[in-house]
């Protein structure tokens, strides 16, 4: 069977609530290992479209393919074994406070019933490891951490099962700008270890121009853009120029060009 084109195919989406349309005739591909990022204004349904997109709710029309099997129209164990093959970074973390750091990442690996609690340890403490963290802190609280181990530990958990996919939802959010900093590193290396496809949805700039191969912008109801950021940076659109290209835009362009420059030692 030849691999499907899109590691994500949404053809014709249409989203509402009663008389309130949030999506009319919206079409976005994701493709296999890249980061695309979802920016819109307030009220353009991106968590929606991320809940749909995850099969927690359904559109009115239109239909969502992931790794070509439908989320739409397939039956509740298709989706469950589609879960299996993504991540989830929620962006409050979504940690179950009752568990330990260990427990809430190995959650996902004894949903499964099939793996010795040895091979759980040791997946464990590798997730762990890639997040920089240690086995004593597997023995914490959700309660006990800052945010951005917070932040931390819920990108173990969404890595525990070695996914092909990876939604992160806000994965900045609430983090000052060194711990920001700090994350999207952390992020950008897992990803060019790993080779996971990335949804990102962020409203956070610096993150977007630092992780994105390409964004989708959207508005009027539907994407107006898909592109690089340079592309979506030239599309004449009245909210590309506010969110883009306002006081906030220009100083994440000059920081990410600065970063640009360090990397690859230009003066």
């Amino acid at each position: 069977m030849a691999e499907a084109p899109w590691i994500i195919d949404i053809r014709g989406l249409r989203t509402a609530f009663g008389s309130h349309v949030v999506h009319d005739n919206l079409s976005l591909q994701v493709r296999k290992g890249e980061i695309l990022t979802i920016v819109g204004g307030s009220g353009t349904g991106k968590t929606v479209l991320l809940r749909q997109i995850l099969g927690l709710s359904r559109p009115a029309a239109g239909s969502i393919k992931v790794f070509g099997a439908s989320v739409t129209q397939g039956s509740r164990q298709d989706l469950e074994q589609l879960r299996q093959r993504w991540g989830v970074l929620f962006q409050s973390g979504a940690l179950f406070s009752a568990l330990s750091v260990f427990d809430n990442i190995a959650l996902p690996l004894r949903e499964l019933r099939t793996l010795p609690a040895d091979l759980i340890r040791d997946v464990v403490l590798t997730r762990l490891a890639w997040v920089g963290l240690t086995a004593d802190d597997g023995n914490k609280r959700p309660s006990d951490l800052s945010g951005g181990m917070v932040k931390r530990v819920a990108l173990a958990r969404a890595l525990a099962l070695d996914p092909e996919l990876v939604f992160l939802d806000e994965p900045t959010a609430g983090l000052d700008p060194t711990r920001s900093d700090e994350f999207v590193e952390l992020i950008r290396r897992l990803h060019q270890q790993n080779g996971f496809t990335v949804v990102l949805v962020t409203h956070d700039l610096d993150t977007l121009f630092a992780l994105s191969d390409r964004v989708a912008v959207l508005a009027e109801r539907h994407v107006i853009v898909c592109a690089t950021p340079q592309e979506v940076l030239e599309f004449d659109h009245p909210f590309i120029q506010t969110f883009f290209l306002g006081e906030r835009g220009r100083r994440a362009l000059e920081a990410e060009a600065t970063a640009g420059s360090a990397v690859h030692g230009k003066p």
